[in-house]
């Protein structure tokens, strides 16, 4: 090796530990363009089968009952948890997609293993499921990633996280051909969520037919009573689209929700593209499904809405 080689690989070795771990990623990333996430719920949290699985959603959905929305549907709010558990529950939201052709879909979700500050967007090319690829609009990825300094990309965190993936196979069933952008929460801080409702507010009207998607279970391992008592709150608050009340309910423990940053955040992006309504669609636990009762997990569906006036008000 020549002196100047090898002064050249010494300077790219000393760099190496000032890379943000975007950075680092990134560089990865470049060097993979084939990157796709491999499915980590398929055979546990879902059928492995592509044909069970499929037949499984399409069950779902079609037990499903919904009303006709008429104005311009925003958002969708959907647990997270096993199909056996939440799957009856989130197949009323994605009931509605049927009547919507989105080709994009922002989700949001919490991060359950890897803590992390602010927010993660994956740069990755794609997520697998039984059901196939699922791309992602690096575009748009790419455009939040360098909207704020308190958005990162964690591929780690990405990698082993659950909430986002679970809604994969509902998308590939009702939707024919689209994109997701996947992102991650860290902090679930106020300053944290205001900060990504204004960066999907400030993007979405440029984007066509995209959809925002909050990602979230609701109390976790009460007994049945408590657990409706805390759901009842939290649904109170986001029928009321009151994302500030809800962030100070979640706060003090007046109701609990995993995956509640990700659900203020839709609510205030969707304020500031002026929906004026949410529609709870359905509600349940984990009880209602086991007939085990002493400790459940909480689920709802939701659908927000730039409402005409005219669509039907579901109880």
């Amino acid at each position: 090796m020549t002196r100047t080689k090898a002064a050249i690989l010494i300077s790219l070795l000393l760099l190496v530990p000032f890379l943000s771990p975007v950075q680092a990623t990134s560089i990865a990333q470049d060097q993979g363009k084939s990157s796709i996430r491999p499915s980590i719920l398929a055979g546990s949290w879902y059928p492995a089968s592509a044909d069970t699985l499929r037949k499984t959603v399409l069950r779902y959905v079609g037990q499903a009952t919904v009303p006709v929305v008429k104005g311009t549907l925003r958002a969708i709010i959907v647990p997270h948890a096993g199909y056996r558990y939440s799957g009856r529950v989130a197949a009323y939201a994605y009931k509605l997609l049927q009547s919507h052709p989105f080709t994009r879909i922002i989700l949001v979700g919490p991060s359950h293993r890897i803590p992390f500050a602010g927010v993660s967007v994956n740069l990755q090319h794609g997520y697998q499921t039984p059901l196939g690829i699922v791309k992602v609009d690096l575009k748009t990825a790419r455009t939040i990633l360098n909207a704020d300094p308190a958005v990162h990309w964690y591929k780690d965190a990405h990698a082993v996280e659950h909430s986002l993936e679970i809604q994969l196979p509902f998308l590939q069933t009702v939707l024919k051909n689209f994109t997701i952008v996947p992102i991650l929460m860290g902090s679930q801080d106020y300053e944290t969520c205001n900060m990504l409702a204004r960066v999907l507010s400030r993007i979405m009207p440029s984007l066509d037919n995209t959809l925002l998607l909050a990602s979230s279970d609701l109390s976790h391992y009460h007994d049945y009573s408590t657990a409706k008592a805390l759901d009842a709150r939290f649904i109170e608050l986001v029928k009321d689209m009151n994302p500030r009340g809800l962030y100070e309910a979640l706060r003090t423990g007046q109701c609990e929700a995993c995956g509640g940053g990700p659900v203020i955040s839709i609510l205030l992006a969707c304020q500031a593209l002026e929906a004026n309504r949410v529609l709870i669609l359905k509600t349940a636990n984990s009880g209602d499904v086991t007939g085990v009762k002493d400790r459940v997990v909480g689920y709802m569906a939701g659908a927000i809405v730039t409402s005409s006036g005219m669509d039907q008000r579901p109880e």
